[in-house]
């Protein structure tokens, strides 16, 4: 595990080893696809292990509360990493994802956000950071509704 300037345990450097099924059969209930931590954009070093030749996913705060299938549609086989491009200090978030993309070789830059304005400029900071890293990362930006439909 990495350790980061902050020391709070919480915000390690950490691989979730998942030895279950998507779907507990017993209760119905699906089970959590993440498979790192920390997940917060400002905490997870661009060094993070996980990040290897990953499918990355930033995904804007709220998606994951508006869309119910989002562990299933969008964090399964991907690395997450997450923001509020509205209430978050962004100011090094174009810097910090274009440098996870140098480091790391990411092979696909995935971005969800909500339809409300604000959240366009998680998509951008993705767009900007792969043109800064030097890279063709494929990009993929979904947006999903405050009823929490995709939208397409």
């Amino acid at each position: 595990m990495t350790k980061l300037a902050c020391g709070c345990p919480g915000s390690q450097v950490r691989t979730v080893d998942k030895k279950t099924t998507t779907e507990n059969t017993t209760s119905g209930r699906l089970a959590s696809e993440l498979r790192q931590w920390p997940t917060q954009l400002h905490l997870v070093p661009p060094s993070a292990p996980y990040l290897q030749n990953a499918h990355l996913l930033i995904a804007a705060d709220c998606a994951p509360f508006a869309y119910a299938e989002f562990h299933r549609d969008f964090i399964k086989g991907r690395v997450l990493v997450n923001a509020c491009p509205k209430l978050d200090d962004t100011s090094s978030y174009v810097e910090k994802l274009a440098e996870m993309i140098r480091q790391n070789d990411i092979q696909s830059v995935t971005v969800t956000i909500m339809e409300v304005p604000c959240c366009r400029g998680l998509g951008m900071f993705a767009q900007q950071a792969i043109e800064q890293s030097g890279k063709d990362v494929p990009l993929e930006i979904v947006t999903i509704g405050i009823d929490g439909e995709r939208r397409n």
